[in-house]
C-alpha cells in the first residue's frame, strides 16, 4: 500500500505478465461495498521492466470519498487471456493475517501513530527491525485506535552500493528468470578491461567482490602534492564496501524485488554461483545472513500490505557520499559511467519507491519513462537519465492533520563556492524559501528529514575537523550544520514567528537512536520541537565507540556547558529526553 486519502487510494505490485485486473473494497463492519470494478488503463499504469516484469501502479477514486477511520478490506481479481481469472489473497494466502480473510487498512483522520525507519542493510548480522511493523499490525487487530497510521521509511530502503555476495547471485538470477532488460554504456574510462554492457559484467571475472576494478575513476589534481608529481586517479564511488555495487538498472530493479518480498527467492539458489574461490569464504559467511533476512520476509510482504507506506531516498539508495560535495559532483556528472549508475539508481528509486509518495506529482514523468522501456533493452536510455537527474520534485506533502512534510535533502543542495572539497548544505536557498511556505500559519507539523537536524555536537564537530583538513567523504560529513547557509536558514525558519508552534522531526541515517527536545532561548512564544532519530532497521553504529563518543558528548555539551556558545545552535536549548525503556 502506497499513498492513500480520502479521495485516493494507492496499491504498487509488479507482475509477471500484463493482467487485467479488478478490485474490491469494502467495510468490514457491515460487509459494503465501497468499490467494486475492473480497472480501466487511467486506473492501472504499467511500466514494462522485462519480459516477464511488470511495475503496476493502480490509483482508486470513488465518485464519493473513502470513509476515514473505518476497517477497510480489499482484494484484486488477476486475469490474463492465457490463463482463468484468480484473486490475489488466493495466490498469496499468507498476505492476509491469520484471524482475517482479506487484508485490510484504515484511512485515519489523524496521524495518531508512526512508524519510523531507515537504513536496512540485508547482510548485516542483525534481526530484521523491519519486521516488527507485521507484529505491529497484528497485535492491533481491527482496532481503529490502536493500527498505526502510516509507516515512514526515510532512507536507504536498499542498499545500491554496499551488497553481499548471495544477493548479487540471487539479483543476477532474478534478471534472467524474469529477463529484465540488458543495457549498455560508454568507455570513457582509463580500464581498458572495462566492460560495455550488462551482459558482458555479468561474465566478467570481476563481477563479484572485485567491482572496484571495473568502476569508474577520476583525474584528481586538487593539492600541490598532486601538481608536482602529476594528477592521480581516485575512484568516484567512495564507499567502503564497493565491491559489489549495482551498476545496471536490471541489478537495481532486481534488489528492490528481493528486499520486500519472499517471492523470487523461492526460485534461487545460492548454490549456483561463480563467485571466484579467494571470495567463497567471505560468501558462505554472507550467505548465512542473508538466508536469515529472507526468512522474515513473508511478514513484511503483509505488513506493507496492510498500512500506507511512504518513503524517501538518501545517499545508499543511490550511492554513499551521493553529492556530498560539489567536487564529488563534478567528478560524477562529467563522467558517463558514473553518471549512468548514478540514473539507474534513480530511475529505480523513481519507480519502486518515490511514484507511489505522490502519484500525481510523477503523472508526467513516468509517460516519459514508458517509451524508453522498449523489447530487449532501454532506448535513448541517456536521455532518461538526464530527465532523471533533472528532476527536482522528490520532496512531498501529506494534507494529514498533522500536516507530514518530507524533504528532499539529497538533490538540492546548497554547494560550497569556495571549496569543492567542503560538504555542501543538505538544502538550498530556494528549496529552503519554499519549505518556509509550507509551514507557514500551520498550527502542528511532522518533518521528516533522512539526516536529524540536531546532531550529536561531538561528532558533528569531529566532522567537522576532517573537513579542515580536506577529508569530508572520511566521515560522511553530512549533516545540517557543515554548511553555514543551510544550518542559518533552517534554524532561522524554527525561530520566525509564523512558524508552526509544534514540531516533530523524524529522522535516521546515523544508525543510532536519540531523542531531542528543542526550546528557544530568546523567544516569547513557546514553540516545542521534538525531534526523533531512529536507529538502523538493519545496521548499527559500531557499540563500544558509540558509548565512548556519547560520555564524551556529555562531558563537553552538557546542558549549561561554555562550549555550548561556540554553536550554530546557542539561541537555542537542547535537552536530551531518556526513553522509557519499561516495556
Amino acid at each position: 500500500m502506497r499513498h492513500c486519502d480520502t479521495k485516493q487510494i494507492n496499491f504498487w505490485l509488479v507482475t509477471s505478465q500484463n493482467y487485467r485486473l479488478s478490485c474490491r473494497i469494502n467495510r468490514l463492519d457491515n460487509g459494503d461495498a465501497i468499490l467494486s470494478r475492473s480497472l480501466t488503463s487511467n486506473e492501472l499504469q504499467q511500466v514494462k521492466i522485462g519480459k516477464h516484469a511488470f511495475i503496476n501502479l493502480i490509483t482508486l477514486s470513488t465518485d464519493d470519498i473513502f470513509p476515514e477511520n473505518t476497517v477497510l478490506t480489499y482484494n484484486f481479481s488477476i486475469s490474463s487471456t492465457e490463463s482463468t481469472e484468480s484473486d490475489l489473497v488466493s495466490l498469496i494466502p499468507d498476505l492476509a493475517y491469520e484471524s482475517q480473510q482479506l487484508p485490510n487498512f484504515i484511512i485515519k483522520s489523524k496521524i495518531n501513530k508512526v512508524l519510523h525507519g531507515s537504513c536496512r542493510k540485508p547482510h548485516f548480522d542483525s534481526e530484521d527491525a523491519l519486521i516488527q511493523v507485521d507484529h505491529a499490525i497484528r497485535q492491533s487487530g481491527t482496532s481503529v485506535e490502536e493500527r498505526p497510521a502510516i509507516l515512514m521509511m526515510s532512507g536507504d530502503q536498499i542498499y545500491v552500493d554496499d551488497v553481499a555476495g548471495p544477493m548479487l547471485v540471487a539479483i543476477h538470477q532474478v534478471i534472467d528468470k524474469l529477463a529484465l532488460y540488458e543495457e549498455s554504456w560508454l568507455d570513457d574510462s582509463d580500464h581498458r578491461d572495462l566492460t560495455s554492457s550488462s551482459d558482458a559484467l555479468f561474465k566478467s571475472p570481476h563481477c563479484y567482490y572485485q567491482r572496484s576494478e571495473i568502476l569508474p575513476h577520476h583525474t584528481v589534481n586538487n593539492s600541490l602534492f598532486d601538481k608536482i608529481l602529476g594528477a592521480r586517479k581516485a575512484p568516484i564511488f567512495t564507499s567502503v564496501n564497493v565491491k559489489n555495487h549495482l551498476i545496471t538498472l536490471s541489478e537495481v530493479m532486481a534488489m528492490y524485488l528481493l528486499v520486500w518480498s519472499p517471492e523470487l527467492w523461492a526460485i534461487t539458489d545460492l548454490n549456483d554461483h561463480h563467485v571466484p574461490k579467494e571470495f567463497q569464504t567471505k560468501y558462505e559467511q554472507e550467505r548465512v545472513v542473508i538466508n536469515q533476512f529472507v526468512k522474515g520476509l513473508p511478514a513484511i510482504r503483509r505488513a506493507l500490505a496492510h498500512i500506507p507506506t511512504y518513503m524517501i531516498f538518501d545517499d545508499h539508495d543511490v550511492t554513499d557520499d551521493w553529492n556530498l560535495t560539489r567536487g564529488w559532483e563534478e567528478a560524477a556528472y562529467n563522467h558517463s559511467f558514473s553518471k549512468q549508475i548514478i540514473g539507474n539508481a534513480l530511475i529505480g528509486y523513481c519507480l519502486c519507491q518515490g511514484w507511489g509518495n505522490a502519484p500525481e506529482k510523477f503523472t508526467a514523468l513516468i509517460r516519459e519513462i514508458k517509451p524508453s522501456f522498449c523489447q530487449g533493452g532501454y532506448d535513448e536510455h541517456t536521455e532518461l537519465i538526464d530527465k532523471m537527474l533533472a528532476w527536482d520534485e522528490w520532496h512531498y506533502s501529506l494534507n494529514t492533520s498533522p500536516k507530514i512534510v518530507v524533504l528532499d535533502t539529497r538533490t538540492q543542495r546548497w554547494r560550497s563556492e569556495s571549496n569543492a572539497g567542503k560538504p555542501s548544505g543538505l538544502m538550498d536557498w530556494e528549496s529552503l524559501s519554499a519549505l518556509q511556505q509550507e509551514l507557514i500559519n500551520e498550527p502542528d507539523i511532522i518533518m521528516v528529514s533522512a539526516a536529524p537536524i540536531y546532531g550529536v555536537k561531538l561528532i558533528e564537530t569531529i566532522q567537522r575537523i576532517f573537513t579542515f583538513f580536506g577529508k569530508p567523504l572520511a566521515v560522511d560529513t553530512e549533516n545540517w550544520m557543515a554548511h553555514s547557509g543551510t544550518a542559518n536558514v533552517m534554524l532561522n525558519i524554527f525561530r520566525h514567528y509564523k512558524t508552526p508552534p509544534n514540531f516533530i522531526i523524524i529522522s535516521g541515517d546515523v544508525h543510532y537512536s536519540f531523542v531531542y527536545e528543542v526550546t528557544h532561548r530568546f523567544r516569547r512564544n513557546s514553540s516545542k520541537i521534538l525531534q526523533i532519530t531512529c536507529s538502523g532497521l538493519k545496521n548499527e553504529f559500531p557499540a563500544g565507540l558509540l558509548n565512548t563518543l556519547e560520555k564524551l558528548n556529555k562531558y563537553f555539551y552538557a546542558t549549561y556547558s561554555p562550549l555550548n556558545w561556540f554553536t550554530k545552535r546557542r539561541r537555542m536549548k537542547i535537552r536530551v529526553r531518556k526513553p522509557d525503556c519499561a516495556d
